[in-house]
């Protein structure tokens, strides 16, 4: 399943470290993150796609503190 949210995050470099972090994320296919548009486009498996974001948000909030993403 691949979704977009909202995703206010300060600078380019803080996206990509997000962006490899969230890739290692078991169940993850595939999720990019673009500073410029602030979003983040996310592939994951249907079946825990909850439990998957869940991880993604704390994934992002331990690499960036100060990010956002808008469910």
């Amino acid at each position: 399943m691949k979704k977009r949210y909202k995703f206010v995050i300060d600078c380019a470099n803080c996206a990509a470290k997000v962006e490899a972090a969230v890739k290692k994320i078991d169940g993850v296919n595939d999720a990019t993150v673009n500073f410029m548009a602030q979003k983040l486009v996310l592939d994951a498996d249907d079946a825990r796609f909850d439990q998957i974001l869940e991880e993604v948000i704390a994934t992002a909030k331990k690499v960036e503190p100060d990010c956002e993403l808008t469910v």
